[in-house]
This record gives C-alpha cells, sequence and structure tokens, in this order.
C-alpha cells in the first residue's frame, strides 16, 4: 500500500495546470486557466482551472476537484492507480507501507528497450512480423522486440547492472538446477501494461519451433492476466470517445485492428473473459463487441464470455470469423469495410448464447430438447427481468416450443447487479463493500461488522472472502461510490461512532454486567467515541 506521506509530498509537487494541460488544451484566462470540458464536450470552454486553489470545476456539467480526481475520472482509475500515474508523470518516487510492494520498474522497461532493439537485427523474427501484415510504425507502437538466448538475456542484465532479484520478482529470470535462466528465449515479445500504463509483463511468440506458441509472463504480484488486457494502455481513451470496445483473442489481432483504424481494440492474454475482466470492460460503460475464431475454443470462449456479460446487463455483442480467418488476417487482406459492418452489428449476447446453447442438443429428439429447455429456462432466469421478458418469445422459437414453458422470474440483487432498486438498499455501507473488494488491504479498518445495519451479510462475505462472485456486481454500479483511502476511513467513522453510541446507552441496562465491568466497558465506550470524533480509526 501507498505511503500515505508519500501521497502528501506528492500532492506538494504537483500542479493542477500541468497535469491538465497534459491532456487538453488549457489558455490563460485572467488568474485562472480555461479549457473545453473533457468530460461532456463542448465549443465554449467552461471548465475552470485554479492554479492558486489547486483545482478545477466544469460550469457546464458540474464536475471538479484536484489533479488525482481528474487523472480518476478521465482515465477511469482506482486511487491508487491515479496515484501511481501522476508519480510517473512528475517522475516522483512513491514510497510504500509493504517494502515488498514498492518494485522498481527500471529492470523491466530497460530489458523492453534491449528487446526492442534487438528486432530488426533478427531478420527472421522481423520478416516474420512484415509477413504478417504489421507497418513499422505499429511495431514502434506496441514495441514489439525479440527476445534472445537465455545467455544473452541474463549476461545483458548484469552488464547493465540491473538487479536480478527484481528481474525475477518480475518473471523475466528464473531459477532451476543449472542456475539462472531468461523466460522468453528466442521469441518476439510484446510488452504488457497495467490500466497505470506500467509496463509489468510480456507474451512471447516463438520463431524457432518450441512446444508453445505463444506464452506470458508468469503470475506475480504486478502480472494478472486476468485483470489485464492486451493494447488496453493504447487503446482506453479511444474506447471512452468511441464507446465501443472490442476484445478479441491475440496480440496480432490487436496490432492489425489498430494499424485498419479499429484503435478501441484489446486482447485477454491467453485466457476466457472472466469475471475478474468486467470491471475494466465497464471503464467508460462502452458497447462490448467480442471478437473470437469459429474454431472450438473460439466458440467456446465466446459462449462463456457472452453468458458472464448478459448476466452482468453490458450491452454489445458477439462476431465469430469463420473460414480460419481472423481479424488480422482481414486486415492484412484489406477488408476493412467488411470488419467494419461486422463489428457495427454483432449478434447480441443473449442471442448468441441461446443460439450456440441450443447447437450443443439435438432437439429433433424430445429428450434432447428438454435437456436444453432446462438448461436455457436456467440461463435466462440469470438476466434482469427486462431482458427476459424480451427474449422469452425468442427462446420459445429457436427450440420450437410453446413459451409458456419458458420460465422466468425476477431476479435479485446477487444475479442482477445492475438493476438494484436504489430505494432500498444503503448506499453508503454498499460503498463501502464495494471499496473493499477493489483494495481488499483495507479490510483491516473494519473491527466489527455490526457497524452496518442493512448490509451486514454483505459486509461479512468480502470479509472472509466467500460468495464474491455475487458480489462483484457492485463494481458495475456507477451509482455506488468507490471511496479512497482516506474517504473510507471517514465513512466507517460516520457508522461507528452512533454504533459506539448506542452501545454505550446499552450498557448500564446489561444485567449479566456487575457495577465495576459496567463502569469499565463505560469507560472504554466513551474513550472510543472521543477517538472516533477525533478522526482515528
Amino acid at each position: 500500500m501507498i505511503a500515505k506521506s508519500s501521497i502528501e509530498n506528492l500532492k506538494n509537487n504537483l500542479d493542477v495546470v500541468d497535469i491538465i494541460s497534459q491532456y487538453v488544451q488549457v489558455k490563460k484566462a485572467g488568474v485562472n486557466f480555461k479549457a473545453c470540458c473533457p468530460f461532456h464536450g463542448e465549443k465554449t470552454p467552461s471548465f475552470v482551472i485554479s492554479p492558486s486553489k489547486q483545482i478545477y470545476h466544469c460550469f457546464g456539467c458540474g464536475v471538479g476537484g484536484d489533479s488525482i480526481k481528474f487523472v480518476m475520472e478521465y482515465e477511469k482509475l482506482s486511487y491508487p492507480e491515479a496515484i501511481e500515474k501522476l508519480a510517473s508523470m512528475v517522475n516522483f518516487t512513491l514510497e510504500y507501507d509493504n517494502n515488498s510492494a514498492n518494485y522498481d520498474y527500471k529492470v523491466i522497461e530497460k530489458l523492453n528497450e534491449y528487446y526492442v532493439k534487438l528486432l530488426s537485427s533478427k531478420k527472421e523474427a522481423y520478416d516474420y512480423i512484415l509477413s504478417r501484415g504489421i507497418s513499422n510504425s505499429s511495431i514502434e507502437k506496441f514495441q514489439i522486440g525479440y527476445a534472445p538466448s537465455s545467455n544473452e538475456t541474463l549476461n545483458y542484465l548484469k552488464s547493465n547492472f540491473l538487479n536480478l532479484a527484481q528481474a525475477q520478482d518480475f518473471g523475466l529470470i528464473d531459477s532451476g538446477q543449472n542456475g539462472l535462466y531468461a523466460r522468453f528465449i528466442e521469441r518476439i515479445t510484446f510488452p504488457i501494461y497495467s490500466l497505470s500504463s506500467k509496463l509489468v509483463g510480456f507474451g512471447g511468440r516463438t520463431i524457432t519451433g518450441h512446444n508453445a506458441k505463444y506464452i506470458n509472463s508468469p503470475q506475480t504480484k504486478m502480472f494478472n492476466k486476468s485483470k489485464l488486457l492486451y493494447g488496453y494502455n493504447l487503446a482506453k481513451q479511444n474506447i471512452y470517445n468511441k464507446k465501443q470496445i472490442i476484445v478479441t483473442e491475440g496480440y496480432l489481432d490487436v496490432i492489425m485492428l489498430h494499424q485498419a483504424g479499429f484503435d478501441n481494440s484489446v486482447a485477454t492474454l491467453g485466457t476466457a473473459l472472466t469475471q475478474e475482466h468486467l470491471p475494466i470492460l465497464n471503464r467508460g460503460e462502452p458497447k462490448v463487441v467480442v471478437a473470437y475464431d469459429g474454431d472450438k475454443a473460439g466458440l467456446n470462449a465466446a459462449l462463456k464470455a457472452s453468458i458472464i456479460l448478459s448476466q452482468n446487463g453490458f450491452d454489445g455483442g458477439v462476431v465469430i470469423f469463420t473460414d480460419g480467418y481472423d481479424p488480422a488476417d482481414m486486415v492484412k487482406e484489406n477488408q476493412i469495410e467488411e470488419l467494419n459492418k461486422m463489428f457495427s452489428n454483432p449478434q447480441s449476447f443473449v442471442e448468441f448464447a441461446i443460439n450456440t446453447q441450443i447447437d450443443q442438443y439435438d432437439i429433433k429428439n424430445p429428450n434432447e430438447k428438454q435437456k436444453a429447455l432446462a438448461v436455457l429456462n436456467e440461463y435466462l432466469q440469470s438476466l434482469n427481468p427486462i431482458m427476459q421478458e424480451e427474449y422469452k418469445p425468442y427462446l420459445a422459437s429457436a427450440l420450437n416450443i410453446n413459451s409458456s414453458l419458458v420460465q422466468i422470474r425476477n431476479t435479485t440483487l446477487q444475479h442482477s447487479p445492475k438493476q438494484i432498486n436504489l430505494s432500498q438498499i444503503d448506499i453508503a455501507e454498499l460503498s463501502i463493500v464495494k471499496t473493499l473488494l477493489e483494495n481488499k488491504q483495507y479490510i483491516k479498518y473494519i473491527k466489527d461488522t455490526n457497524i452496518f445495519s442493512t448490509h451486514t451479510q454483505e459486509l461479512v462475505d468480502v470479509m472472509q472472502n466467500i460468495n464474491i462472485d455475487n458480489l462483484r456486481g457492485l463494481l458495475l454500479q456507477d451509482e455506488i461510490k468507490l471511496y479512497s483511502e482516506d474517504e473510507l476511513k471517514q465513512q466507517l467513522i460516520m457508522l461507528t461512532i452512533p454504533y459506539y453510541e448506542k452501545l454505550l446507552q446499552q450498557i448500564p441496562n446489561d444485567k449479566e454486567l456487575d457495577t465495576k465491568t459496567k463502569m469499565r466497558k463505560i469507560r472504554e465506550t466513551k474513550d472510543t467515541i472521543l477517538q472516533l470524533k477525533k478522526g482515528r480509526l
């Protein structure tokens, strides 16, 4: 966790005008600066930046805050991610409470530079890249490189006095029976960045016939492939602008699609789309287009993705590439207009999920049709009420049955997180739960679950790390706030004070306590309340 004192020092090194001017064009206007608001789009500037107060405010849409808030909103980052992004922008070194979290990214950045320089000199690798239709500008944009032999990589690290222990932490090297060795050997390299644009790992494609055609960096504290998307660092602003994200299966698909103008494309990292990807996909609330190959693996992955995305209320659909083609092939053959039509008219997630699951049964056989109906009834019931009603006739028609056989029901919070009735829940309590889901290290601030009055069970679940899948929908609820660490502490204090004040009133009436114990508990409780009112959690 980033040290609080380090965050305060960073704030002292930030200038709100300098930070915002790196994203939008600003002009001097008296003692302040003005710009066209980047959050709602306008021709007449109403976005005012105050260098004296170190804040901004838009008089058109009402947004406002400091440098950290701006980066969080503009780049769709969490509070810690925004802090790390700002630190990199102003060349500030952050300090962490847990030293193990304070990694020096120099080793991976230097190794990436080394790989990039080697690509052009490795004819076989360079020719392969060009043969796939990738241009030199795309090679530069995506920093495509080449990892040489294990000894060459180790010699580079040692000769440049780079920290081998840090290299091991990043999964760049490892140790075996014969000592240290490089993980990426004779492979074309594709650097992978975090949501805050930090280099955290690599993907690698063999050119010398290794058993595994593609590999990724191993799981590390910095690299979790289920929480990363290849190319997202380059695509995110285009995703926000276009309100669409195209999710593909491979590095080359992303690179070629960007090259063709589909610069809102990303790829999962050798894994199917999971619940952990959902918070990333929901940033900016774009339509999600899943663009996968038409082979068995691609269809299975598309089915899984369509079920997850439809159950969580995402808009968008599925595009399947047939006849052995993939997006990269179509770009190479200049089928740009065809791609544009496909991405503009995907098959809806629900239709794809229904049709694909029906295809797994021989519905001419009544027993098989019954099995298909049971599976699809269960799937349909996992959707929100509107979607259930909308697709009930579609399912009946697809199975050629009477619509009365299709069973639908109302969903609960657990099944349809985007359909929460906000009048029947405690937003403050759910905001705390949402924050703890995103930042497990903050659980230490919860001393007593009884401070909650409405969502005690949800709080217990997140603290005990159970039923987490049922809670992840909260991450998609914009109405439910994600607190910073300081905001979380303040909210907990506000909830805890009334709890202890109520407890204080109950102690004198507790017949199981003797007088001495009551007096002691009264003193302790009063002291606790006093500390809370002083802001000490």
